[in-house]
């Protein structure tokens, strides 16, 4: 501070030295009216720096700031650094939240902040697509005029945001959101929505899992019960029905066996721990031994006929395509009436190969035909248990057929038959030399 008020008391005390000069040359009148004028140039001259100043102030930019003279000089010199480093702080500031913007945009939740009323400040477009959000109307409002829902309502007036809201999307009511408010700063939150439908989803599946294993072996275990205990209580059983009921019990056994080998299957496709193993398969070779084995289950029932058309073998594991073919031929046997036709097919198409099982069954409604390949998944639930079938069939097929980087086409028409076909990539293809001999 005393180096700031050095120079204007210089100043003054140079005025008042030079009219004591004058004094006893011009006399006092002249004397008193010079240091008047000099005093009053002075005090103008501050006026006109301090007038520069406060039109800098209105509109303080840093390329319009004043040069000025003398220690208005030095005070704007100051004021160009000062502004200078606010300039380059807000220019941090600015590229700070160009970043948290650009990271709140990039991240695959949404995000909403509010401020101290619960009005919106700002969101990303995720949050813009599943709350119906519209970024140049809803800001400022408050985000329970535009989420209406009353569960909504009451986790935000709960006051108790330790544990998200699971509610359904204002948009999409298919769409299942896990909702939690995450206060900071001053009575600011964050609005965090998370798209769970697909979480919601493995969740119903696997409760239903277990509820259809339950199922599916409460049923054999019954029986083979209910016939032990008819066993032990009634030691006078005929010849004929002893048979007849071990028969049985084998048959639920067998059923039983079946459903844990594929269920065993399953968990091995499905396990990281279980890499695929290629090896060249020679295709029309292994149809070959699949025809034969669907005739045997036939017991000559269907005609079945196998129309090799491609010598193509294919790199991957035999015993799952093995698995995965075997079972689509055996469903097409099970579910063709007697004396309908079944067709088995391997093709070239284009760069990739087909294998095909036609049948001339009963046909899937389009409803049925998206959910074929979910676990325990039946489209007549008595008529496959009659097939002997375990209901894990195609999802063993479709978990093979992604191993082998292959994909499903099922075509069917009610009354009509079914076409379920496998292509697979040219990268998988292997090209035979040998002709091919039905």
């Amino acid at each position: 501070m005393p180096g700031f008020w050095l120079r204007p008391l210089t100043n003054l005390g140079l005025i008042a030295l030079l009219a004591l000069i004058m004094w006893p040359i011009a006399g006092a009148v002249w004397a008193l009216l010079g240091f008047s004028l000099f005093l009053l140039g002075y005090i103008l001259f501050n006026l006109r720096e301090l007038k520069a100043l406060n039109r800098w102030l209105a509109n303080p930019q840093l390329r319009t700031v004043p040069e000025g003279e003398g220690l208005w000089e030095e005070t704007f010199v100051l004021l160009y650094q000062l502004a200078r480093r606010q300039s380059a702080s807000q220019h941090q500031l600015s590229k700070a939240l160009e970043r948290f913007q650009r990271a709140g945009e990039a991240m695959p939740d949404g995000v909403v902040m509010l401020d101290a009323r619960d009005q919106i400040e700002w969101f990303n477009p995720i949050a813009a697509q599943q709350f119906g959000l519209n970024l140049e109307t809803d800001i400022g409002h408050p985000i329970t005029y535009l989420l209406r829902q009353s569960q909504f309502h009451e986790y935000i007036s709960a006051h108790n945001y330790s544990e998200p809201l699971i509610m359904k999307s204002a948009r999409n009511p298919e769409i299942t959101l896990s909702v939690q408010l995450v206060p900071f700063g001053d009575d600011l939150k964050l609005l965090l929505a998370r798209d769970i439908t697909r979480f919601e989803q493995v969740e119903t599946m696997r409760r239903d899992f277990i509820a259809n294993v339950s199922h599916e072996l409460r049923t054999p275990l019954t029986v083979i019960g209910g016939f032990l205990e008819s066993l032990q209580d009634y030691t006078d059983l005929s010849e004929e029905n002893r048979s007849h009921f071990f028969g049985l019990m084998r048959d639920q056994t067998l059923r039983m066996q079946r459903l844990v080998e594929d269920l065993l299957t399953l968990s091995r496709l499905e396990s990281a721990a279980n890499p695929l193993q290629d090896e060249t398969v020679d295709v029309p070779a292994l149809l070959r031994q699949l025809h034969q084995d669907a005739q045997g289950l036939s017991h000559g029932r269907h005609p079945i006929r196998l129309e090799l058309e491609s010598s193509a073998c294919l790199q991957g594991a035999e015993s799952e395509l093995r698995s995965a073919l075997g079972n689509l031929i055996s469903n097409a046997v099970r579910y063709t009436p007697q004396g309908e036709e079944i067709v088995v097919r391997w093709e070239d198409c284009g760069g990739e190969v087909r294998f095909s099982v036609k049948d001339s069954g009963i046909g899937i409604e389009p409803q049925h035909i998206p959910r074929l390949t979910e676990r325990f998944y039946r489209v007549d639930r008595s008529r496959s248990r009659e097939t002997g079938g375990t209901g894990l069939g195609l999802s063993i097929v479709k978990h093979v057929l992604t191993r082998h980087q292959a994909r499903l086409e099922i075509a069917s028409e009610v009354g009509q038959g079914s076409t379920f076909s496998v292509i697979f990539p040219a990268t998988r293809v292997l090209r035979a030399k040998a002709p091919v001999a039905v």
